[in-house]
């Protein structure tokens, strides 16, 4: 289960996608997974990460005891905007930002 929060951050990218604002969808996508890394590593102290959401999409996607999904999904959401034209840019940001929560959250 998400918190309120990561479900708003995700409600906020759905509505960025529907008024045309893609680069706002994937900001509040990488937050919610940002939200999501944190209640993850409070059930994980052996993990000492550090950093915003870009950080812990890069700690995820380096990090080979998740599953390959995951990580590829990581990668594309962590993907800056400007190389959005080549591989490996996600179109589906929030999908990205959904697989990578369940992941986390179903681990606790």
């Amino acid at each position: 289960m998400t918190s309120p929060q990561i479900q708003r951050e995700l409600a906020t990218a759905e509505s960025a996608l529907q008024t045309g604002n893609p680069g706002k969808a994937r900001v509040c996508a990488r937050r919610a997974v940002g939200l999501a890394t944190e209640a993850w590593l409070e059930h994980h102290p052996d993990r000492q990460w550090r950093g915003d959401a870009m950080e812990y999409l890069r700690q995820i996607q380096d990090d080979s005891s998740f599953p390959a999904s995951v990580r590829e999904a990581a990668e594309r959401l962590s993907t800056p905007v400007p190389k959005q034209h080549e591989a490996p840019f996600t179109a589906d940001p929030i999908g990205d930002a959904r697989l990578i929560i369940a992941h986390l959250t179903a681990g606790r």
